[in-house]
């Protein structure tokens, strides 16, 4: 079988691309892997936030877009930046191994920030984080790729960025990294650091031939964060935290749900059977929501219409 890729442009998309086409390359059903390069409306429109333009999904429309006219077969995405309910006719058949579910802080560790510091993130999710630990800085807007987020942070105009520490490392650039942020005090996005294909749901083969680079322990923690976020009626850019850890046959889900500003911040977890994660999650954001989590959430829509 041959297999069309459909991917970002951008360096990090590519990796993550290239790395799924080294595996389906070593199976032999495969014969031969292309990569279809895209821009997408989310690359594209770089002087907005994605909140306020319809969130990280338009990172990936354009690419079921070119599954849907038949000029790719499969879609790689960064889980984080995935809707957490498939658009019909879709299927994620596999999850690689996560990275580093971490943020990380480039231009200073987040306790040396000095007073008034300015930190780069377009995230609502890690800029409210940033505001619960430090409410003296400033959090502004950063768009763009893993380097022009780099390029702003050398030219001045940022004293720290924040990014994704597994995008960093795949692009070989951890030596950019001040600080790996412990995720009890930044606690990551659902599927940070995982990686995850699409493909049409109607092509049994084509999944039984992906379903063989699927890493069992990632789908299990992947499936109670993505549920968790779905049971909140949260979007991509809802500052929603949810990070889910095993051990052994058990599961952990810590989530967090934070205002904007900083203000407030619902934490909870909840731990139980692995096989039960997705479960424990919709439980986890009932109780969530029954603190309050729903005025939150709602507060922080309104501010980005």
């Amino acid at each position: 079988m041959r297999v069309r890729i459909a991917t970002r442009e951008s360096e990090l998309a590519l990796w993550q691309a290239r790395h799924v086409a080294e595996r389906l390359d070593a199976l032999p059903e495969v014969e031969a892997v292309e990569l279809v390069p895209m821009t997408t409306k989310g690359d594209r429109i770089l002087d907005r936030t994605l909140s306020k333009i319809g969130g990280k999904g338009l990172f990936i429309k354009e690419l079921e877009v070119a599954m849907e006219a038949g000029e790719a077969d499969i879609a790689v995405h960064s889980m984080k930046d995935v809707p957490g309910e498939m658009p019909p006719g879709f299927a994620l058949p596999a999850v690689l191994e996560r990275e580093d579910p971490r943020d990380a802080l480039v231009g200073s560790t987040l306790e040396a920030l000095p007073d008034g510091a300015v930190v780069g993130t377009s995230s609502l999710r890690r800029q409210s984080q940033v505001l619960v630990r430090r409410p003296d800085v400033t959090v502004k807007p950063l768009r763009g790729n893993v380097q022009t987020r780099l390029g702003k942070l050398d030219a001045g105009d940022y004293d720290a960025i924040m990014l994704a520490a597994a995008g960093l490392k795949r692009l070989g650039l951890d030596e950019r990294i001040a600080e790996c942020v412990d995720p009890e005090v930044i606690l990551p996005a659902n599927g940070q650091g995982i990686v995850g294909i699409e493909c049409h749901e109607d092509r049994p083969e084509l999944i039984q031939i992906l379903r063989k680079l699927e890493h069992p322990e990632a789908r299990l923690v992947v499936a109670a964060e993505r549920r968790v976020g779905v049971a909140l009626g949260a979007d991509c850019h809802s500052p929603i935290a949810v990070y889910a850890t095993l051990a052994g046959e058990r599961i952990t889900i810590l989530a967090r749900v934070i205002a904007t500003d900083g203000s407030q911040m619902l934490e909870d977890r909840i731990e139980g059977a692995a096989v039960d994660g997705e479960s424990l999650g919709a439980t986890l954001a009932d109780r969530l929501l029954t603190a309050g989590a729903g005025e939150i959430l709602a507060a922080a829509e309104a501010a980005t219409l």
